[in-house]
């Protein structure tokens, strides 16, 4: 896992040291343990590394093929690279290191732009063609590896980098893009290729970007997957079967290590599959590691995390948070930091934290990410289905209902679901799956201040969702609602918080359910074998029941989330009215009365809006430190 910069166009040569080392510098934390910068006529390529994989110097980067006309610097993790490894020997390329990069070099050399194709794995990378004075990027299938870049098409310089704070040191500039604001108070992030920094794109997951001097960048979209619904069907032995070798196989290729190496543990079905066949495949005590929160049972899983450590004889670490033991301050700004500005998932801030709490112990930790996406795991999609198949005059009064039902105190109670289900339940497919994954999707008219609609477009949120779910027609709704996850939610929301709270702390994470094989078997599933009734992620449920505890097979989903709400209306309240108070800068943007009365409800027990809060936090604390990063 690395961190990885770099610029393409002739101001490289001009590039003073004190920018390269600030570049460097807003990137230690992904890899702190070697850097390494390249200078040749087109580029400049950047890195810093942390090792895992042949831990010798022949494994530093950027690394060349031996006659210098291929360069590259890489960040992720290439999980077949063994296999290629033996496939490009045969071909006649011969190898100095045990490293996964290397594998890069020499499938550049044998595929060209076809390299990515060819790997399973997360990744974003650059690589350098000095004979076609080529520069391609690319980015890993699912979204794991974060990448952006800066392109100015008046001169033909591109820069990219791991994270968005490593551009501003190369030259790129530090304005907000307010056309970014309605994605992410309605979202709570800003989906690719955009970001809230004009001028500042992020690369699609499974794309590649080519530039040749002179030319514009040229985009390639090298892999979809989409879940396209087989016929309903009993579920066999054998699909059983299939779906728990993909499974074992992923997590076998996910254990190459040269350092010591663990799993997050929640105690759900997806992480204790992952620790279950660990414990299986090394045939020895492996560590794990969970978070709970004191004072709310509610969002506490620990103890479903100490039954599968029993049962496999794990090395257990739990930590357990407080609010008084917060310096909420200090988190939030390292968390905004992190994530190049506002987030609008407070699981962030566990996440960090047990990220950290692993690291003390391990250097890789396996996550269960994806189990959900794959294979249903969540009780949206299955309501997403469900009203798809509610007569019109029933949905009319379900409309009805909802518009009357009073606000929840907390979001996960009956009540509040109920609420979500029946307020949108009669509206289209697209528009009711963005409601219900949306922060203030349908308030931005009201949030948002008036001379600041003038300038931007409100209905950005909904058309991107619509857009999606126009490629999906044919499909079921449980399939489209599956895909429209996949590619939203996942690379924006979960993976990006996954990939910043392990860098922070220079820990690698992986993510066995996002092996290219597995996902692709899985999105040809029936219906049928994704749920059951209210059963989620069935097949997955069955393929493993004789290797889990029962009481761990049979469990809901809980969802990885924790108090805010109480905390926000406890230990953190007066720490929340200091930051939204009347001179917050948020209000350069957002209409004050409108805030006051977010802040009203939720403070009163009126209504749960811990979520739309803590993305009005983060923003206020980003816009407070943007001065600073602009001076850096």
């Amino acid at each position: 896992m690395c961190g990885i910069f770099g610029t393409f166009g002739a101001p490289h040569r001009g590039l003073d040291d004190a920018s390269l080392a600030l570049a460097m510098g807003a990137l230690n934390h992904r890899g702190p343990e070697g850097r390494g910068v390249v200078r040749t006529s087109g580029v400049m390529l950047g890195h810093t590394r942390l090792r895992i994989i042949d831990l010798t110097e022949a494994g530093a980067q950027p690394m060349s093929s031996a006659d210098g006309s291929v360069r590259v610097t890489f960040n992720g993790e290439i999980y077949n690279h063994q296999r290629l490894r033996e496939e490009l020997r045969s071909r006649g390329h011969v190898f100095r290191s045990r490293c996964d990069t290397e594998v890069l070099v020499h499938g550049y050399l044998e595929w060209g732009e076809r390299l990515p194709e060819r790997l399973d794995g997360m990744f974003a990378f650059a690589i350098w063609d000095e004979r076609e004075q080529q520069l391609m990027l690319a980015r890993d299938r699912a979204g794991e590896k974060p990448l952006f870049y800066a392109y100015d098409d008046a001169t033909g310089v591109l820069l990219f980098a791991s994270e968005i704070k490593a551009l501003f040191p190369l030259g790129a500039p530090l304005r907000i893009r307010g056309q970014g604001l309605p994605m992410l108070l309605g979202f709570g992030y800003v989906p690719a290729p955009h970001t809230l920094y004009q001028g500042i794109e992020q690369l699609p997951p499974a794309t590649s970007l080519i530039i040749t001097p002179g030319n514009a960048p040229r985009m390639q979209v090298y892999w979809k997957m989409p879940f396209a619904e087989e016929p309903q069907a009993t579920l066999t032995t054998e699909a059983k079967e299939r779906v728990r070798h993909l499974v074992v196989e992923s997590i076998r290729s996910r254990l190459e290590a040269d350092v010591p190496l663990g799993a997050f543990l929640s105690g759900g079905i997806d992480s204790s599959i992952i620790v279950a066949v660990m414990s299986q495949l090394l045939n020895r005590q492996i560590k794990t590691f969970s978070i709970g929160f004191a004072g709310d049972a509610r969002f506490d899983e620990t103890r479903y995390a100490r039954m599968v450590s029993q049962a496999f004889g794990t090395e257990h670490v739990e930590f357990v948070i407080e609010p008084q033991g917060l310096d909420m301050g200090q988190l939030i700004g390292e968390l905004v930091w992190l994530h190049d500005g506002p987030f609008g998932d407070s699981s962030a801030i566990p996440t960090y934290i047990v990220a950290k709490l692993t690291r003390e112990h391990v250097t890789v930790a396996l996550t269960g990410d994806g189990g959900d996406e794959l294979f249903c795991g969540y009780a949206r999609l299955i309501a997403a289905e469900a009203a798809e198949h509610i007569p019109a005059p029933a949905l009319r009064i379900a409309k009805w209902i909802g518009q009357r039902l009073p606000g929840a105190a907390f979001e996960r109670s009956p009540l509040a679901r109920a609420n979500r289900f029946l307020s949108v339940a009669a509206l289209p497919l697209p528009d009711r799956v963005a409601r219900w994954n949306s922060m203030f999707l349908s308030d931005l008219g009201s949030l948002l201040r008036q001379d600041v609609q003038e300038q931007i477009d409100l209905e950005d949120p909904l058309s991107w969702q619509r857009a999606i779910f126009a490629g999906l027609r044919g499909a079921s709704p449980l399939a489209q609602v599956l895909q429209h996850n996949f590619t939203t939610y996942l690379p924006y929301d979960l993976l990006v918080k996954v990939d910043r709270a392990a860098m922070a702390h220079s820990l690698e994470t992986r993510a066995p359910f996002l092996a290219t094989g597995l996902m692709e078997y899985a999105a040809t599933l029936p219906n049928s074998y994704r749920r059951r009734g209210l059963l989620t992620k069935r097949i997955l449920r069955e393929a493993f029941a004789d290797l889990l505890p029962p009481q761990i097979c049979s469990r809901g989903k809980m969802g990885f989330g924790m108090p805010l709400g109480t905390w926000f209306r406890g230990a953190l309240r007066t720490y929340l009215l200091d930051h939204l108070g009347p001179s917050a800068r948020i209000y350069d943007y957002l209409d004050r009365r409108t805030v006051a009365s977010y802040l009203s409800q939720h403070l009163l027990g009126q209504e749960d809006h811990s979520h739309r809060l803590w993305t009005l936090l983060t923003m206020e604390i980003w816009l407070r430190a943007l001065p600073q990063w602009g001076s850096s």
